[in-house]
């Protein structure tokens, strides 16, 4: 199959590269950035450089594909000026045109946990607007929204905190369950997609391990020699306050608030319960805790 990748090298799409090209799979990474060229190819792929914000390249690069998978790339949550819907919005439109102009017929979605609800999800409401847009293409399009769970490599962004509090403090945790998961598993799961033979449209949960916050902090901390590591949950005020300290957007940091506390509530994770995969993924909260251990180190 020709099959196009978005998303550069990034944290699933390179995993997703080597394991289509190892299958014999003719692969093309979209990347923004021309230094990436090299590394594309060393990968066995084809390299395609250009924004995703230009439809005419999208259209170029997509046509004759059999199939392609989609994601929005991260925003600069610091950025004051920073709309986050209209930023995923615009991703959004500019799939469906490239899609609809080059007739490709296969598409997996990267969406996310609570992606299928239109309120209460905060900033993740970017990306159930993404799931609409794509489900209006034609019915002959095959679609697979997948649902990842909450990144493991989301608790790089406590580090700072674990080192001059010596806890892990957010408005979600504690004795919540969290749904964790791996991009090595999310990459698993495309690939699966990207080559069924489904027809029609889906969504897919992905996830790796479902377990506690607290649960989370003792692993973290035995790995990095600080077992008496703790998750404490704080208030959305709280929390708020100390994203806000930090410069983030301010109406992005409401959305993290609302999301976390949809976590917490149990909300944004209903729909993943109701549709949990019969197999999980390979990578557990100890594996990552090594990865995490060289990073606080």
């Amino acid at each position: 199959m020709k099959i196009i990748i978005t998303g550069s090298l990034g944290h699933i799409s390179k995993p997703l590269t080597n394991e289509l090209v190892q299958k014999g799979h003719e692969v093309t990474v979209i990347s923004s950035n021309p230094e990436k060229q090299k590394q594309i190819e060393a990968l066995g792929a084809k390299a395609a450089i250009g924004s995703l914000q230009d439809v005419d390249f999208l259209t170029t690069t997509f046509n004759g594909a059999h199939a392609v998978y989609t994601m929005v790339p991260p925003g600069n949550y610091f950025d004051p000026n920073l709309d986050l819907l209209a930023y995923f919005t615009g991703f959004g439109k500019n799939y469906v045109q490239a899609i609809q102009a080059s007739g490709i017929k296969r598409v997996v979605n990267l969406s996310t946990i609570g992606g299928n609800l239109a309120e209460g999800n905060g900033i993740l409401a970017g990306a159930h607007q993404v799931e609409l847009l794509l489900n209006e293409l034609p019915e002959n399009v095959t679609i697979t929204h997948m649902r990842p769970n909450s990144f493991y490599y989301n608790l790089f962004g406590y580090v700072e905190m674990i080192k001059s509090a010596g806890i892990i403090a957010a408005n979600y945790g504690g004795e919540d369950i969290i749904p964790w998961v791996s991009p090595i598993d999310i990459a698993a799961a495309v690939a699966e997609e990207l080559t069924s033979s489904f027809a029609g449209r889906k969504a897919r949960s992905v996830a790796s391990d479902d377990i506690s916050g607290n649960e989370t902090a003792r692993i973290l901390g035995e790995a990095i020699s600080k077992p008496d590591l703790k998750w404490v949950v704080v208030s959305d005020e709280e929390t708020l306050n100390g994203l806000v300290s930090i410069g983030m957007n301010p109406k992005i940091a409401a959305g993290l608030v609302e999301m976390y506390g949809a976590l917490h509530s149990g909300l944004l994770a209903q729909d993943y319960y109701q549709n949990k995969p019969a197999i999980m993924g390979k990578v557990k909260m100890t594996d990552f805790a090594k990865e995490f251990a060289t990073a606080f180190k």
